[in-house]
């Protein structure tokens, strides 16, 4: 039986939090909220709202690890929880919630995919930002041979838990802006389906970003660099695998 929850990683959007997390409560789940090492406005800020809402599970992290940390940590508590797949929601509010009852009707109907966002913009995104993630997203299409992956830097998406936790407890994670990527390719190496669905990305004039141009974008070719590694590993089957799916037209 599917049992399923929310895990939020934070890290300097604890203002935003509570409009996250006050619109997901309606869907009658768990909520994981883990505090990346914030500081002491956001932490205050974080606390407030796991106060306020006796739903919300609190994880703190001692001092900032990065996304990928934070949601490793949060998948863990998952699993203690007896959660089965866990929904992936960044904190900064800009991913549209209302896309939520559609996502996890997906992974009902496909409990051993991970059911993945990929961005419909409106006008505000930045065209840097854009043109960046489809180069991002070729080079993970390459390196998973999997043609199937469309976007793998949405922080939108439902994550079976079960292999999640093999795949972490076998290997390390990128921990910062290259988790997304490297979780998404490493599961689709393991044989997990990707099912892609959009949802609308808004990017508030006055909105925080954590992203670091120069630094984050060396660190994402530090993790294509490991994964095309493995890629060249892997590729026998990975060929065969991506043979499958032509065959299936998937």
């Amino acid at each position: 039986m599917m049992k399923s929850g929310f895990v939020i990683p934070v890290y300097n959007h604890g203002a935003t939090l509570e409009s996250v997390v006050s619109r997901l409560l309606a869907y009658k789940l768990p909520v994981i909220v883990v505090d990346d090492g914030n500081d002491a406005d956001n932490r205050a800020d974080i606390a407030a709202v796991a106060a306020a809402h006796g739903e919300v599970v609190l994880v703190t992290r001692p001092k900032n690890g990065g996304k990928g940390k934070a949601m490793n940590d949060g998948i863990r508590k998952a699993a203690e929880l007896g959660l089965t797949h866990v929904f992936q929601i960044d904190s900064d509010g800009q991913h549209d919630v209302s896309r939520v009852p559609f996502f996890l009707a997906e992974s009902e109907r496909n409990p051993d995919a991970i059911i993945c966002g990929y961005p419909e913009y409106d006008e505000s995104v930045p065209r840097s930002r854009k043109n960046g993630r489809e180069i991002s997203n070729g080079w993970a299409r390459v390196c998973a041979v999997n043609r199937g992956l469309v976007d793998v830097l949405c922080g939108f998406r439902i994550y079976p838990v079960a292999p999640y936790i093999k795949i972490i407890n076998r290997q390390r994670l990128d921990g910062r802006m290259g988790y997304d990527i490297d979780i998404i390719v490493r599961m689709s190496w393991s044989g997990v389906r990707v099912i892609s669905h959009s949802v609308r990305v808004t990017y508030p004039k006055d909105g925080f970003s954590n992203f670091r141009a120069v630094r984050d974008n060396l660190h994402i070719a530090g993790t294509f660099s490991r994964l095309c590694a493995g890629m060249l590993v892997r590729l026998p089957i990975l060929l065969v695998r991506a043979a499958k799916r032509r065959k299936q037209g998937v």
